[in-house]
């Protein structure tokens, strides 16, 4: 068995030199993170398993890799670049990791939702053009902030936002329980909820799941913050509700598009912050990632299949 880790950007790059170990599968890097699916069939050629970070795996190009037997995605939302069960079929299974990077996306979504409080952003864009805006800001000590989705994100997340006082209330697509939290069905999340954060999967059951119809349920004033994927919001939406005032502000680590098309209007607002889906980007997380796609390969040698 032969991996090719298709799209390595440098960092990660050196992450995985540094993680293989004597003994396992032969992992080759390729350096370039711009690579297009169509590269694909003539890079894969005598791999069975390809390391994707971010590559679209669409399932007509797959069918052009005969060799190819498993795909390990780096992260959870496979789904956003690859149909796993059309490439079940043609017996390609795609594997994810979970967990990785659960601390650095909820402290990222805690960043986000403190600079929408208090505009720390635009404040600094303001006084490198000249200008000294004083902006008045929001306290989040006492507010309330209802996290849809309480995996293993939503869980650190609720950790945080407990630790500065805040009122941590939670719906969650499957029942559960957590000290300190409490769930709330979604509609009394979205009218009392100062700060919503979003930490849902997606799949066609959350695609455009906060519609145009939730965003208006939303408290006047609202922050929304969403570090999951860009598809669960109506963006359009989204961007009418901050324009005419129902949000307050938005911060945002993912979009419908990545990058984020020019001319889009999320980026003309001012009362929206958008960082470049790079939350789960730090070294620690970085070595938990590798570490598990590493491991997969591990395994699926020693199955042999």
């Amino acid at each position: 068995m032969r991996a090719l880790f298709v799209d390595a950007n440098p960092s990660l790059a050196a992450v995985t030199e540094r993680l293989l170990r004597p003994g396992d599968p032969e992992v080759a890097i390729h350096r370039d993170p711009e690579i297009k699916a169509a590269d694909l069939p003539r890079l894969l050629a005598g791999y069975q398993i390809a390391i994707d970070d971010h590559t679209p795996f669409p399932t007509e190009i797959v069918k052009q890799c005969p060799e190819l037997k498993h795909i390990v995605f780096l992260g959870t939302g496979a789904r956003s670049y690859m149909n796993p069960e059309e490439l079940e079929a043609l017996g390609v299974t795609v594997h994810i990791i979970k967990g990785y990077g659960d601390t650095a996306v909820a402290e990222m979504a805690f960043a986000l939702m403190w600079d929408a409080a208090r505009k720390t952003a635009h404040m600094d864009g303001a006084i490198r053009a000249g200008g000294w805006p004083r902006v008045v800001g929001t306290q989040l000590t006492g507010k309330t902030v209802g996290l849809i989705g309480v995996g293993g994100i939503g869980a650190e997340m609720a950790r945080l936002c407990a630790g500065i006082g805040m009122k941590v209330i939670a719906w969650n697509r499957s029942a559960k329980s957590m000290p300190g939290v409490e769930f709330v069905p979604l509609e009394q999340l979205l009218t009392e909820s100062d700060v919503v954060s979003l930490h849902l999967l997606l799949n066609d059951e959350t695609r455009g799941f906060l519609s145009r119809e939730r965003l208006a349920q939303m408290k006047q004033g609202a922050i929304l913050v969403n570090t999951a994927r860009g598809a669960i919001v109506d963006e359009l939406a989204l961007a009418s509700a901050l324009e005419d005032g129902h949000l307050g502000h938005a911060g945002l680590d993912v979009f419908t598009e990545e990058p984020l098309p020019a001319g889009h209007p999320l980026a003309r607002l001012e009362n929206a912050t958008l960082t470049s889906h790079a939350a789960f980007r730090t070294p620690e997380a970085s070595d938990n990632l590798i570490g598990a796609a590493l491991d997969h390969c591990r395994r699926i040698l020693a199955e042999g299949r």
